[in-house]
């Protein structure tokens, strides 16, 4: 992820009240053949969005309005868990979903998701549940996430303040992933590599030495 930065994540959110939504129903195993990330969109929970027909189940929540359009979700403890299927979060991102706010996530998918620009917000249970309980009423389901001072806002609903880290918000505010994150640093690492190289000269182009030095004898 190299893209514009992220300050603020404001839209719909969907309530998903369950506790252990695991990745394996986030994104079910035969979305996972594919050689690249494209169409996972489609696969995003869905024994839960479709059945056995491949037709749209009208109750679940994503499959009604305004949910349809969430770009947020609301869920419960464990959010995550199960295999370490980053394709999980890649449908997620693909689907149009920006944050995940819930009690805790596991921990690769909290890894997989952050790296990858989908938000994490943990919060307290109780707090979860009164966001669970608002963002059910279709009047009341837009949330505003300011990013960069860690809150929510859910309007009547009040403020709720939030912990990110200090690399996890500059990754988002300036759209970074840990590559970009590292590169970031680069000037910092040209002048260690220089303070090393000049305190251990003899160590370098080692390998490309000895590659030489086999090549010669062998010729």
């Amino acid at each position: 992820m190299n893209n514009a930065g992220m300050d603020i994540i404001e839209g719909c959110a969907a309530p998903l009240p369950y506790s252990n939504l695991d990745t394996d129903q986030i994104m079910p195993k035969q979305f996972l053949r594919g050689i690249d990330k494209r169409g996972l969109d489609r696969g995003l929970l869905y024994d839960m969005r479709f059945d056995e027909t491949g037709a749209e189940k009208p109750e679940f929540i994503l499959n009604r309005m305004p949910w349809r359009q969430a770009s947020i979700l609301v869920g419960g403890p464990n959010f995550g868990c199960g295999s370490s299927r980053e394709h999980a979060v890649w449908g997620l991102l693909q689907y149009g979903i920006r944050a995940v706010i819930a009690p805790g996530f596991a921990e690769i998918f909290f890894s997989n998701a952050m790296n990858n620009g989908l938000l994490l917000v943990a919060l307290d249970e109780a707090r979860v549940q009164a966001l669970l309980a608002q963002v059910a009423d279709p009047a009341r389901a837009r949330l505003r996430i300011d990013v960069r001072h860690g809150r929510i806002d859910a309007g009547s609903g009040g403020l709720a303040d939030f912990a990110l880290s200090a690399r996890h918000r500059e990754m988002f505010l300036h759209g970074r992933d840990m590559v970009g994150a590292t590169l970031a640093q680069q000037a910092a690492i040209d002048a260690y590599e220089a303070r090393h190289w000049r305190a251990r000269p003899w160590l370098k182009d080692n390998a490309r030495k000895a590659l030489a030095a086999d090549t010669a004898a062998g010729s």
